[in-house]
């Protein structure tokens, strides 16, 4: 895989073409009374549009539901029981829609709220749901707002942190940039407070030194202390996604960093695109096999999606979202990918053309059986692998 081209703090963010956000409860809701802080949430949604006006596409992950629903239902201050917890959470992510939802329009743009959990960026049928969702929202230009504390997911609740979630959701849609914007500007060789301890500005790897210099929670409010940060950027860059902790507390956080306010850059060493396919390629087990005819095969290799006319064949079991190997008539592998159905309607569907897989199947699913996002050519150039994204 080719490596990325050096660039600017700044670059990785203004030369983004898909940057995601995460916000913490500490920016979103004022202290004293536990209120949003609607100025700050102004002032935010003013530089994401000014992103948007420049031809990059935005995520949002956000926390802050909990925080907003414990303000509307009263409750005291300190640890709550896993069921208020929940109540809270569920009051507050109306609250949350909402709040971004009067903000965006006033820049005409259109708010998605999408709630996810870890689960839905692990298991890979319910990946490819929400990752389908959240590029067809792009695609017709909405800005999805994520939160991951759904008022059902007990052990996201209660153990989560939409770090790693905001990480795992940039290494999911591909993005270039994620910020994590908190309350702390950097990750420091020892705690702010203590005498001695430096900002660090760039990490290009992620030592154990590194994680070593890691914190706790800054904040009552935060469920995401600097551990939390470090094991995101870990995702990100892994995923290809250079990755930011910025302090987030002044007004305009994305213009103050895109006007170089301090903060900590973990870099990737590759693109999204690569990463994703080297992902697909060298670590997931597979558990089948499509065998194609030739019209397939040539599809393949200029670029194309594999549909369900070119199979002629299915073998194996899988499921939705498993891995499965890609042959020709000879038996030889030509590429994997991820299927976008199961053996059984693979089975059902194969041979034939994607207008018909709602008669066959009885719902309309995906014309293609793996999409080329999905798919990689085995022992593809760098220039096959870019044609296909």
């Amino acid at each position: 895989m080719e490596a990325m081209t050096p660039v600017s703090g700044i670059e990785r963010l203004t030369g983004a073409r898909l940057v995601v956000l995460k916000i913490g409860s500490a920016l979103l809701t004022e202290k004293a009374t536990g209120k949003l802080n609607r100025a700050w949430l102004q002032a935010l949604v003013e530089d994401v549009a000014a992103l948007r006006a420049r031809g990059q596409e935005v995520v949002i992950v956000s926390s802050g539901a909990i925080a907003l629903g414990r303000h509307t239902l009263k409750l005291p201050r300190g640890p709550l029981k896993l069921e208020e917890s929940q109540a809270a959470a569920s009051v507050g992510q109306i609250s949350l829609a909402h709040a971004f939802q009067a903000e965006l329009a006033t820049h005409g743009l259109t708010c998605a709220q999408v709630l996810l959990t870890f689960g839905d960026t692990e298991e890979r049928r319910r990946y490819l749901n929400a990752r389908s969702t959240l590029a067809t929202l792009l695609k017709l230009g909405a800005v999805p707002v994520i939160n991951e504390n759904d008022a059902v997911a007990t052990a996201e609740i209660k153990y989560g942190d939409n770090d790693r979630l905001a990480a795992r959701v940039a290494s999911m849609i591909s993005a270039d940039c994620l910020v994590l914007f908190s309350d702390v500007d950097g990750l420091y060789t020892a705690p702010p407070s203590e005498p001695g301890a430096v900002h660090i500005a760039e990490i290009s790897q992620i030592t154990p030194d590194i994680e070593a210099m890691a914190g706790d929670a800054a904040s009552e409010l935060s469920r995401g202390g600097m551990k939390t940060k470090v094991a995101a950027a870990r995702i990100a860059v892994e995923s290809g996604c250079h990755m930011a902790i910025a302090n987030g507390r002044a007004l305009h956080p994305l213009r103050a960093l895109e006007q170089g306010a301090r903060c900590s850059w973990f870099l990737a060493h590759e693109e999204p695109h690569h990463a994703r396919k080297r992902w697909i390629f060298g670590t997931l087990k597979t558990f089948g096999t499509l065998t194609i005819d030739a019209g397939a095969v040539r599809a393949l290799s200029s670029g194309k999606s594999l549909l369900p006319a070119g199979i002629v064949r299915v073998e194996g079991e899988f499921e939705r979202g498993d891995a499965v190997l890609v042959c020709n008539a000879q038996g030889l592998e030509v590429a994997r990918g991820l299927s976008a159905y199961s053996s059984e309607d693979a089975d059902l569907i194969k041979g034939h053309n994607s207008r018909e897989i709602e008669a066959i199947l009885g719902y309309r699913g995906r014309s293609e059986m793996i999409h080329r996002d999905d798919l990689v050519l085995k022992r593809a150039p760098v220039a096959e692998e870019r044609a296909s994204a």
